[in-house]
Order: structure tokens, then C-alpha cells, then sequence
């Protein structure tokens, strides 16, 4: 989780980063938008397949460690130990689970702000 909140800081900031990254009208000349919004892309782009992937591999990691215990609980079904450890692991599936929901929301959130600063740089006469 703490690497997820790392990983979306760009995402978090995302207005930030739009307003440092795009061009002000006094300096529009001297930086290219359209290169500028392919490299805002890009990254946010980057940074939403890396996390999904992450998100799932730990998922499938989880996913069958909570198989294992089970299979071994089924051997054992008086070991207290081995319980607690299939609740732990089942726990952490059902968060890793909420976490790509998460994404999906954050991600989303993202292409609604780039998308309306495309609009009114290219189309400024455009109400959104």
C-alpha cells in the first residue's frame, strides 16, 4: 500500500503537474504544448499499467497463499496457527481486491483533468 501511495503521487498532483508542465501564454513560443500533454501521457500512461501490474501480481501472490493454506487447513483443521495465518493472507487478497477498484477511480480522475486541460488548451473557445 505504501508503494501504491508513492506510485500516485502523479496522479494526486496532477493539477500541479499540469500547471508546471503547460505553458503559459507568455511562454508558448518557447515550449511545444502538444510534446508537452504527449509527455503528461506518457507518464501517467506509464505509471497506470505499472501499478495495475503490481496490484495484480500481488493479487496472484496472495491468491495462492490463500489456496496453500487452505489445502493445509484442511489437513490440519485444529491448527490455530495455521487459521490465523489463512485469515491474515485472506484479508490481505480482499485488500489488494479493493485496491484495484481504487486504481480504476484514480486513473479515471486523471483522464477527466488531462482531457479538460487538452480541451481548453486546443479548443479554448470551447465551454466545458
Amino acid at each position: 500500500q505504501e508503494l501504491l501511495r508513492v506510485m500516485r503521487t502523479i496522479d494526486d498532483r496532477i493539477v500541479h503537474e499540469l500547471n508546471t508542465t503547460i505553458p503559459t501564454a507568455s511562454f508558448v513560443g518557447k515550449v511545444d504544448p502538444g510534446q508537452t500533454c504527449k509527455e503528461l501521457y506518457e507518464s501517467l500512461m506509464d505509471a497506470h499499467t505499472k501499478r495495475e501490474r503490481i496490484i495484480k501480481n500481488c493479487i496472484s501472490q496472495t491468491s495462492a497463499a490463500v489456496k496453500t493454506l487452505k489445502e493445509e487447513r484442511e489437513k490440519a483443521p485444529e491448527d490455530a496457527a495455521l487459521l490465523k495465518q489463512l485469515r491474515k493472507e485472506q484479508t490481505k487478497l480482499k485488500l489488494m481486491q479493493s485496491e484495484l477498484n481504487v486504481e480504476e477511480v484514480v486513473n479515471d480522475r486523471s483522464w477527466k483533468v488531462l482531457s479538460h486541460l487538452i480541451v481548453m488548451m486546443f479548443c479554448p473557445n470551447r465551454q466545458s
